[in-house]
């Protein structure tokens, strides 16, 4: 018998969060009208938080103003109706710091803070890095584990060491390191949330608190409905959801392009709030954006209420 006390937390920021594009006008504008659109569809969809100014949502290419603009319109537009994470890391502590603050007194419920890029610290200055932030606010944060982008990992006993800071509560997994990911979650009360949509399952199964999902930016229920099959012992369905859910993984996530280049496409191809992206990045093809609509049609001719 399950008692009061043996439940788990509940998760910092809900289950089922999406890392939502950051709209822009044709002109290449933040568009704000857009941003409150598109939040308050996810939301009404099942989406429990939503992290804005992540790599989904351009962060190395708005400015700290346009940022602080995004928490405020779409706090806004869901009230509190779900979490919103800001995405505040950079490769500068202080300036990580700077945002840390602006998003606080913007709105925000919580931080996602990722590894420093490029400059590869060593853990000990990463994880000094981490503390200063958490130090310098009154926000949760989540850590944003991704070395695939980052070039330096969070080792887990980093993590480890990290989880005793009362402000460190949760971490965004894109390690692709199972074995890791289980000694944290062995070690800590950390909340994991998958950050690659193919994971989600995975983790979910091994006892991560949910997701941060890209793909739900387009089909938002999907993924809900999965942490629910499995939540109430249908492991089969929970399954098949995530193989099918691969319609559009792998053309979003794995095509060789950004998946802000092929979320942005497919919103645009639907009528949702989408717009350009910024240079570097480039749009993507005619060719392309038909056959991301084509795999939207599939998936969604099968199961019509993810549409939502």
């Amino acid at each position: 018998m399950t008692t009061e006390d043996d439940r788990p937390a509940p998760p910092p920021f809900g289950r089922a969060l999406c890392a939502m594009v950051t709209p822009f006008t044709d002109s290449g504008a933040l568009d704000l009208d857009g941003a409150q659109r598109l939040a308050d569809r996810l939301v009404a969809a099942g989406c429990d938080g939503l992290v804005l100014s992540g790599t989904t949502g351009e962060s190395p290419t708005t400015t700290d103003a346009e940022k602080s603009a995004l928490v405020t319109a779409v706090r806004e537009a869901v009230g509190s109706r779900a979490a919103l994470v800001a995405g505040v890391g950079t490769a500068d502590t202080r300036h990580t710091v700077e945002l840390a603050l602006a998003a606080e007194k913007a709105g925000a419920d919580g931080l996602l803070v990722v590894a420093p890029y490029y400059s590869r610290p060593p853990q000990d200055a990463l994880e000094a890095h981490f503390r200063e932030i958490a130090d310098a606010c009154g926000l949760p944060l989540a850590l944003y584990d991704i070395p695939g982008r980052t070039g330096t990992r969070i080792e887990p006993d980093t993590l480890v060491r990290l989880a005793d800071h009362p402000r460190v509560v949760a971490v965004k997994d894109c390690s692709y390191d199972l074995l890791g990911t289980q000694k944290v979650l062995s070690r800590t009360s950390l909340a994991y949330y998958a950050g690659c949509d193919e994971q989600i399952l995975a983790l979910y199964a091994i006892g991560a608190a949910g997701y941060v999902s890209t793909v739900a930016n387009v089909v938002p229920g999907l993924f809900r409905a999965l942490l629910d099959a499995f939540d109430a012992g249908d492991t089969g369905a929970a399954a098949r959801l995530q193989r099918r859910a691969l319609a559009l993984i792998e053309p979003m996530m794995a095509a060789g392009l950004p998946s802000t280049v092929t979320t942005k496409a497919l919103l645009g191809a639907l009528g949702l709030p989408s717009g350009p992206v910024r240079a570097p990045l480039r749009a993507a093809d005619r060719e392309t954006t038909a056959e991301l609509l084509a795999a939207y049609r599939e998936l969604t001719s099968e199961a019509a209420q993810f549409q939502a």
